[in-house]
Formats: C-alpha cells, structure tokens, sequence
C-alpha cells in the first residue's frame, strides 16, 4: 500500500509544489499583520480542494488558529502542529531573490518561510491527501493545529490551549520544525528549550544632548553596559544567584543520548565562517552545553546614533533586548524574579525589565510510541539511522499544547543544513519535500500499527 501511495506522491509532485509556491506567496508576517488573513483564506481554501472539508477557524486573542479533525478507521489521533506565519524578510537587500517569490536556485526552492514553517506544513497535508486519494480512508485520526503567531511567540495559544482542550486532546503530536544534519541525516526532536524574552531600559535626560555635556550628565548607553556585563562572567558562565539551582539534573538516559547525537563540529564552523565555539569547547561538552544548557543571549542594543557618518550625541536612552534559553526546571517568571533581583541589589534599580515572550521548556521521553514509530519511519525510508536531539537548542510553545496535556511531541522535517531559517535565502530542497510527503505518510501507517499493538 505505501508503495502505491508514494507512487501517487510522484506523479502529483508538482500539484503539492504548487500548494506550497502559492502558499510562500502569502506574505504572511505576524509581527508587521500582514497578510494573515489572506493565509488564513488560503488553508480554507487548500482543505476544501484537498478533503472537501472547510477547517474551523478559531479564535484567540490574535491571530486565529486552523484546525480541522479529519476521521479515520481506528480511535487512535495523531495531530500536526504547524504555524501559517512568518519572520519579516529584513535584510531584503541580502535576499538573492524576491523573498516571496518562490523561485527555483539550483535543487532547491528560495522563499520566506518555505523551511519555517510552510514546508512542512503542507507537506503534512499532501500526505493525508495522498493517503485518502489511494485508499479512500484515513487508518487513524487526523488533527491539524495550524497557529499564526509562532514567530510573535505564540503569545494566545496557551489560552488558546486551555479553551480548546478537547480539539488539540490526541494520542500524540508532530511537531513543527525538522532539519537534517550537515550529513545529510534526518534529525529528529524530542523537546525545545523554554524562553524569557525581555528589554532592558536605561534613560538618563529628557532629550538627546550635545556630547559636550558627557562631562556631567551621566549616559544610559554606559549605565546600560554596565548592567548587561554583570548578567555572565568570561566563562559564558550566568551570574544571576539561583539561575541555575531548579534545572533537572541529568540522567544515565539523557547521557547517553547525548553519546549518540552528532553535530558536524568542521562543517558548521565552515559554514557559519566562526574558527572555534564559545571556550573552545568541542566533543561531548561541546553538545552538552549546546543541548542541555540555558543561555544569556543580547538579541540587539540601540542607543544614540548608529548611522552613516558621525554624529556627536549624548544619548537620552539606551536599550538592550535579551533572550534566555530555558531547560526543563528553570519557570521563565521565576527567572524574571531572579533577573529583577540581580538588577537590584548591583545597584541597577534604573534599568527597566519589559517583558515580551515567556516559554517553558518541553522534553518527549525516548519510550513513547511515537518516538519508537517516527525512528522507525525515518530508517526504513532513508536507510541511515536518524540523528536524535534529545533537545532542541531552540523554542516553541510545545508545553502549552502538548507536555502540559500529556501529549508526546517529536519533530522532523524536510529543512535542511544550510535552510537559513529567519535569514535571507531561506530554503529547502526540492527532493527533501517530496520524501517528507512520503515519511509523513509512511508515519501515519507505522503509528496506526503501533498503537492497534497496543490497544
């Protein structure tokens, strides 16, 4: 039977091709509400051609989220969880081609947001379309959860989550996002890292002022500095007291797994154009740190005049926006305590926290059937054992729709090395989409049979 279905994915690749270029057309950009409701009226559209079903169109306190259940011969659900919005396409001037123009470069098709996340969205759907062309009826239950607000930080979808309990309820759940490796393996994730995301704010003056004046009025571009080099040591080691004290302590298991994940140290380093990672690290430690460990990151600093030429001003106002990855243990509002603490007693009661974006870490236990299923799909398609991440190094709002109800996550999908997700030129390969089509169907028969197995 997947034979006959990878054989209809064959001969209607470039039917799903031109789902996802119509789709990549759509310049779908949360942060800028652009182009969402046209998106939106595209999945409508898309679902009605491909299952002759409208989805729901729920609400939430932003964006709206797409959902739709599609019925199959068994009780067991299997839900997709995806996002129809994408990052802004700034630089444009570094883009190589019209961002959202889908254009052909080589093996591989260039557009905002074709690896992250339309890629894999659509591949999703031309699966279970596959699926019911040939044979006529799904073997399990479908769910698809399409956000719009992922790239803003999905700020509504835990309320969305907690509204909507029994729509997003299912036996488990695909994650999002999936890459391969820079040899070409297929990475699978078990979790996502958590997230606080906040500013920092330092003002001095009620006005910007000639530089003279720096001989007496104090600058919050300087009071700002201060600030941040007192949030981690040389060692890229955090100094906020207790930063560290909830984080769940490692296993045998989560060592191990660590053993057997790979990152290619020289080809990244090429590839990223860097001569070494942060302390020189390499080998275990190096993927230790990469997996297991949270971070203090500055996303960017504004103050005074970063133009063309000189300028001599005394800024009025310094701020500096920061993410912390989070691993499971460390609560993100606990975190902004600590943070807001630390501030404190280093005398920085002047500096402002605002807060933008709060995640909690989400981590699959290697046992779960969907986890034995998706190793299961991947090897018998690629031939090659999968490169497992037992964390993602990145974040996604997993917990609030899975871990928190129970339900078991695990992410694959048809980006690649050199995707350039939230970059200009941003890409996949024309064959990895077409052979994720068929790994997701291919998944949806190797779960349905392990689950009947059980039950």
């Amino acid at each position: 039977m997947e034979n006959q279905i990878f054989e209809y994915i064959d001969k209607h690749r470039d039917y799903y091709l031109k789902w996802l270029t119509d789709f990549c057309r759509i310049p779908s950009v949360a942060a800028q509400n652009r182009g969402m409701q046209e998106s939106v009226k595209y999945l409508e559209q898309l679902f009605d051609e491909a299952f002759n079903v409208y989805p729901e169109i729920l609400a939430t306190g932003g964006q709206p989220v797409v959902f739709s259940h599609l019925q199959g011969k068994e009780g067991t659900i299997l839900s997709f969880y995806n996002h129809y919005d994408v990052q802004p396409e700034d630089p444009i001037e570094l883009w190589k081609t019209p961002p959202f123009e889908p254009t052909v470069v080589g093996n591989k098709l260039v557009a905002r947001g074709i690896a992250d996340n339309k890629g894999n969205l659509i591949a999703r759907m031309a699966a279970v379309h596959a699926i019911k062309k040939v044979t006529g009826e799904l073997p399990i239950d479908i769910k698809f959860i399409f956000e719009g607000e992922e790239e803003i930080g999905s700020i509504n979808l835990g309320t969305f989550a907690e509204n909507y309990q029994e729509k997003i309820q299912a036996d488990a759940c695909i994650w999002e996002f999936g890459y391969k490796d820079g040899e070409g393996r297929i990475e699978v994730s078990l979790g996502v890292k958590g997230l606080l995301y906040v500013e920092l704010f330092a003002k001095e003056a009620n006005t910007d002022l000639h530089s003279a004046n720096a001989t007496i009025v104090n600058s919050p571009a300087w009071r700002l500095v201060k600030a941040l080099n007192s949030l981690k040591d040389d060692q890229d080691r955090v100094l906020i007291p207790g930063f560290y004290d909830d984080i769940t302590p490692l296993t045998d298991e989560d060592l191990e797994m660590l053993q057997r994940y790979s990152i290619e140290e020289k080809k990244l380093k090429e590839h990223l154009g860097i001569k070494q990672f942060v302390n020189d690290l390499t080998g275990e430690e190096l993927k230790k740190k990469h997996i297991y460990e949270p971070t203090c990151n500055i996303c960017g600093i504004h103050s005074g005049y970063t133009g063309e030429g000189s300028k001599t001003v005394l800024p009025s106002e310094a701020v500096a926006k920061i993410d912390f990855r989070l691993v499971p243990g460390q609560q993100p509002n606990k975190m902004l305590q600590l943070l807001r603490s630390h501030l404190d007693e280093n005398g920085f009661t002047d500096i402002e926290i605002r807060t933008f974006g709060e995640e909690i870490a989400a981590r699959t236990h290697p046992s779960e059937k969907i986890v034995g299923a998706v190793l299961e799909t991947v090897e018998k398609y690629t031939k090659q054992s999968p490169n497992v991440v037992p964390n993602t190094p990145g974040t996604g709002p997993m917990y609030e729709i899975c871990q928190k109800f129970g339900i078991p996550s695990v992410s694959f999908g048809v980006g690649n090395f050199t995707s350039y997700t939230h970059a200009p030129n941003e890409n996949i390969e024309i064959e990895d989409f077409i052979d994720g089509i068929k790994m997701v169907a291919s998944l949806i028969f190797t779960y349905g049979k392990v689950m009947a197995q059980q039950n």
